[in-house]
């Protein structure tokens, strides 16, 4: 039996003796490969007996998910999801698929495993040690992406026939109704503000009066700002910052990359914050690290923050001060809440916060929008009620 056969325009079928089994029969391990020449599937072959040779084949037959997905995370993931994407796909990987259907042959996982699945985290996060508890129905929607993005990969490299996920039912993503702060709460807010530190300060007063992202305000280096005319160029995002590592990329639309407008007396605080920066820059000295970037937000080093950091530092301080709590990323909603309520046009609060259309921010916040249209309208409500009572009175 020939050792390359071809099956298709493009496919072809390895085959490598394992010798005489147990039984006394001849044993062969084969594998389907996508090449267009016979010179690459050769070479594909030459890989394929050395990973027998060595033992390191598995017959896709007696792949267990688990150790599929290590072939998938070498084979394909890193060339073709972004990094912070790879990172959140392992965590669901890791943390909650895995240890819940990793154990069984791909060819064996039905659609009745994966309902079975999504049903236990629905009702307890999945994890053994239930650390994380109860998830949200949006990240069960998430889970079942990416097993459903890993199994599509095993039903192209031809090692089952169909992909099992396909055929259930992504669960109903319901949505938190999310509260902005009102003035008083932003207020307060900015009072506690003035006992933190002071990359803190900034940091949260430029989320309130800017709309930035996250990813936005930790990309920012010194030249994107204009202290002479207050103007803050969004031209980059922060994706990931890890160890040794940092990648900073340009925002995903070409309406994100604008430029913002800051208040008068936050711009002096910037210029305050400037000095202090280089304050500590100088008592660094030679262990100043930040290289070409100089970020607005970093360690005293010049590293810039990991980029779950500020998250992390707000709801602490959320709960230190007894706040009712709201994520970091809603900062950004009450910056807009803001100018809703102090009647700015919808067009330019699109433009502050980087919409790709005037649309998006109406379906965001058409219910803060009607609500100050009302107000509006109670307005000349009154002015018409005084005006009557006044010709009465004639």
């Amino acid at each position: 039996m020939a050792n390359i056969q071809k099956r298709g325009s493009d496919s072809w079928l390895l085959t490598v003796s394992l010798g005489r089994g147990a039984d006394g029969k001849y044993k062969r391990a084969t594998k389907t490969v996508k090449c267009r020449t016979k010179r690459e599937a050769e070479s594909e072959y030459a890989k394929f007996r050395q990973e027998v040779e060595a033992g390191a084949y598995i017959s896709p037959q007696k792949m267990t998910l688990a150790a599929f997905v290590s072939e998938w995370q070498e084979k394909y993931a890193p060339d073709h999801l972004a990094r912070k994407t790879l990172n959140l796909y392992l965590r669901c990987l890791d943390t909650r698929i895995l240890p819940s259907l990793g154990h069984l042959r791909l060819e064996d996982i039905k659609p009745m495993h994966i309902v079975d699945f999504i049903q236990q985290i629905s009702k307890d996060g999945g994890r053994q040690d239930r650390q994380e508890g109860k998830l949200s129905t949006g990240s069960i929607e998430y889970h079942l992406r990416v097993l459903k993005n890993v199994l599509k990969r095993a039903v192209e490299w031809q090692i089952i026939n169909s992909n099992p996920a396909d055929n259930v039912q992504k669960p109903k993503v319901e949505y938190k109704k999310v509260i902005p702060y009102d003035e008083q709460e932003v207020q307060a807010l900015l009072q506690a503000l003035q006992s933190e530190p002071f990359h803190w300060r900034i940091m949260i007063t430029l989320a309130l009066t800017t709309g930035l992202r996250r990813g936005e305000l930790l990309g920012l280096e010194w030249r994107h700002i204009d202290l002479e005319s207050g103007v803050i160029d969004v031209e980059q995002t922060l994706a990931l910052s890890l160890k040794g590592e940092v990648i900073v990329k340009e925002p995903k639309t070409r309406s994100s990359k604008r430029k913002v407008a800051v208040p008068p007396s936050v711009l002096a605080e910037l210029r305050e914050y400037k000095k202090h920066i280089h304050e500590q820059i100088g008592i660094m000295g030679d262990l100043w690290q930040g290289g070409d970037r100089f970020f607005v937000f970093a360690h005293p080093d010049g590293k810039p923050f990991h980029h779950e950091r500020p998250y992390l530092w707000f709801r602490g301080f959320v709960k230190k001060n007894g706040f009712r709590y709201i994520r970091f990323h809603d900062l950004r909603h009450t910056s807009a809440t803001l100018l809703i309520n102090q009647g700015v046009h919808a067009k330019i609060i699109s433009e502050r916060l980087g919409h790709s259309n005037i649309t998006t921010t109406m379906n965001i916040y058409g219910h803060a929008l009607r609500s100050a249209d009302q107000a509006a309208a109670d307005k000349f409500e009154s002015l018409f009620t005084l005006q009557a009572k006044k010709t009465q009175k004639l």
